[in-house]
């Protein structure tokens, strides 16, 4: 997932971006629970270097933050949906209250920007995709050199670095600095599009900013692998992750959860592949959490508990798809996207609910049994659990499962179903 949502921005900063913060200034207001998520993953980053926060609270805190804020950034996708459906903008009025006729709607429907949705074929097979690469990584430190291979990965996890950490720096610089950093800048180039994107490359000159300082802290991660820059770029990831991407369907989601829920109870409880994976591997793929600001005496280390990315942002996936389906009852206006617009959220916020009581139940089991535990066989029943019975409560159970950001397939695929039906 990694690999495919963000890749292409190691060679296009900013491919298809839509301008985030430009949509929150037409209106003034603003979801003060977005900006206490960021104000808490900020604080909370730089609070447990100096303090000794009680790592429940602060993964419990920091989890859910990361969660509030990427889910409700991934609402943009609604507006690239609505484009891919052939919907248009509204149009801007002139002084006289009449439509702006625009010399450049050709280019502007060349650049739509595109999105990344699950099938349930892909949900189906993402369990056994994932098994084999954690069986790969595990073969690969158990027969070769630790350190070279930890090298190779951490080559591969600098170059998405880079392109994550820009992609979460250049709005907000685009946001808060001056307003040369708006300005547009154009470059073709001659890459497969499989690997640069569609030509020209479209950025603005604070991606150019956000990229020098995305290459310059990558550099300094892979040369000290301290553990504060491992959980930036551990963030970023998921924040990333969860704005980009759709599962489509509520059922794909569904699909995906449970084949996950059995994957995660194999490895952990059947092997040990899982947990020497993820104590092996040195790399940006957990956030870690400092149990004490004391180096213990024997390794000179801090003692650190530790979440896997994968139980963020899988769940995060299926709540982020959760808070759009309330957007889409309540109506919420395509254009322009407003990630701050205030909206009934039944379904997002009994999901998120859910989620911090799985994560909470996980933390319980772990600490009274001192063993580790595979977070989704608390997190999955806990997210569709309540998600479903906001359903029934709510009577909406047909909706929530017709509910779906992929109708152009869906009409391809009732239309051929007609078509077998007639010979």
């Amino acid at each position: 997932i990694l690999h495919h949502d963000l890749s292409p921005l190691i060679f296009s900063v900013r491919t298809e971006r839509l301008d985030k913060f430009k949509y929150t200034a037409l209106t003034m207001s603003y979801n003060p629970l977005i900006l206490l998520s960021y104000a808490a993953i900020a604080g909370l980053w730089v609070g447990c270097q100096v303090v000794e926060i009680p790592y429940v609270a602060n993964l419990m805190l920091l989890v859910t933050s990361i969660l509030y804020a990427a889910c409700h950034w991934s609402l943009t996708l609604r507006e690239e949906q609505a484009l891919a459906r052939g919907e248009s903008p509204p149009k801007e009025k002139d002084d006289d209250g009449k439509d702006k006729e625009g010399d450049d709607d050709d280019e502007e429907e060349e650049e739509r920007p595109q999105y990344e949705t699950l099938t349930s074929k892909d949900a189906m097979q993402f369990p056994l995709l994932g098994s084999a690469s954690l069986f790969g990584l595990y073969c690969a430190f158990k027969f070769f050199d630790k350190e070279t291979v930890n090298l190779i990965i951490s080559v591969y996890f600098s170059l998405v670095g880079i392109a994550a950490i820009t992609a979460t720096l250049g709005p907000a610089l685009e946001s808060v600095g001056p307003k040369f950093l708006s300005k547009e800048i154009k470059m073709k180039h001659f890459l497969p599009e499989s690997i640069g994107g569609k030509s020209p490359w479209v950025f603005n000159v604070s991606d150019i900013f956000a990229l020098m300082g995305g290459v310059a802290f990558n550099v300094a991660y892979f040369q000290s692998k301290h553990w504060t820059m491992n959980n930036v770029l551990g963030i970023c990831f998921c924040l990333q992750g969860i704005e980009r991407f759709s599962l489509g369907t509520y059922k794909i989601g569904a699909i995906l959860l449970v084949g996950l829920f059995f994957y995660d109870i194999f490895w952990v409880f059947g092997t040990d592949v899982m947990v020497t994976v993820a104590k092996s591997l040195d790399g940006p793929i957990k956030i870690l959490f400092p149990r004490s600001l004391t180096p213990d005496a024997t390794t000179g280390k801090l003692e650190m508990s530790l979440l896997g990315l994968g139980d963020i942002v899988i769940p995060g996936f299926f709540l982020a798809l959760l808070l759009r389906f309330d957007a889409h009852n309540a109506n919420v206006d395509y254009f322009p996207t407003n990630v701050h617009a205030s909206f009934p959220k039944p379904y997002f916020h009994s999901a998120l609910i859910g989620y911090v009581l799985g994560l909470a139940t996980t933390l319980y089991v772990m600490i009274v049994f001192e063993a580790a535990q595979p977070a989704l066989l608390y997190l999955v029943p806990a997210c569709l659990g309540s998600s479903l019975l906001c359903a029934v409560v709510r009577g909406e159970m047909k909706a929530l499962f017709d509910y779906s950001e992929e109708e152009e397939e869906e009409e391809e695929e009732q239309k051929d179903e007609a078509d077998k039906k007639k010979d």
